[in-house]
């Protein structure tokens, strides 16, 4: 476990080295800056630590749960900014730039249009749940949800006890933008409440993810991956639905109208969870 810690600190710290602006203390002209040498390239080629293998048997007792993401705490800002690229390095985006970069592109093959993987949906038509085509006295207006409109994410996870190595363990599945209806934004019909754009399968999209750097407000030489940040949980999530005998029902279908009842319900259910991993020993 210690030699795997190790491991995990020295890859960080190496793709901080490399990722932060590279050959800025050496530069003599502007077009300098950024420009790495062979083995910088070379030790910059790396990707994301690859999960290890957990045999179903070891799998002693899991629950998934769906957590929402409020992009408006101070924590998960670093999930939200830049939105203005024109004048940010390349290789800083936000989450929702990088998924949308991610599928563009072709990295990010397959994307879904909800949490259990059941129905897959195109560019086309993820481009659609973003755009809405108005008309009015002749002129036409296209309105597009871009990265300031995203206001959240949602995600899925599961909670494992894993009797081989003893302890309680957290592995992320999938996650979605969330962002108001694009047919309603900016009329008098605006609502408030926010929908999942599409879903990804979160271990296919790693590979991008850890491309992408986001600035580290502790140490700004030293960056570090959406895939770092998720998978260790730097974030701040209200659980909004667990995986149950009623259909998996939500929070809200069965605690209505009262938001402080709902932010109970979703910390009892945390607590449960934290309290799974004592209840499995004996003193």
């Amino acid at each position: 476990m210690f030699k795997n810690g190790l491991i995990f600190f020295f890859a960080l710290i190496m793709s901080g080295l490399m990722n932060a602006q590279a050959n800025l203390l050496n530069a003599k002209k502007v077009d300098q800056i950024g420009v790495k040498n062979e083995q910088q390239i070379a030790a910059d080629n790396d990707g994301p630590i690859p999960y290890g293998y957990v045999d179903d048997r070891d799998v002693l007792w899991s629950k998934v749960v769906w957590e929402k993401i409020d992009l408006n705490q101070k924590i998960n800002l670093p999930y939200y900014f830049p939105i203005d690229t024109t004048n940010m390095s390349s290789n800083r985006r936000s989450l929702f730039d990088t998924l949308m970069k991610g599928m563009k592109q072709g990295k990010i093959k397959e994307a879904y249009s909800d949490s259990f993987f059941t129905s897959k949906i195109t560019q086309g038509e993820i481009d659609s749940r973003m755009t809405s085509v108005r008309e009015e006295n002749g002129y036409k207006d296209i309105v597009r949800l871009q990265t300031q409109d995203v206001e959240g994410y949602m995600i899925k996870g599961i909670w494992y006890f894993d009797k081989r190595q003893g302890e309680l363990k957290y592995r992320l599945l999938a996650l979605a933008p969330m962002g108001k209806d694009v047919q309603t934004v900016g009329t008098d019909l605006e609502d408030e409440e926010l929908f999942e754009l599409f879903w990804v399968f979160f271990p296919s999209t790693r590979n991008v993810l850890h491309d992408a750097k986001v600035f580290n407000p502790k140490n700004a030489s030293h960056p570090i991956s959406f895939d770092h940040l998720l998978n260790s949980r730097r974030f701040s999530g209200v659980i909004v639905r667990e995986e149950n005998v009623y259909g998996n029902r939500k929070i809200s279908d069965y605690v209505r109208g009262n938001s402080l009842f709902q932010l109970l319900e979703a910390g009892k259910i945390k607590e449960d969870i934290r309290n799974r991993e004592m209840d499995m020993w004996n003193y």
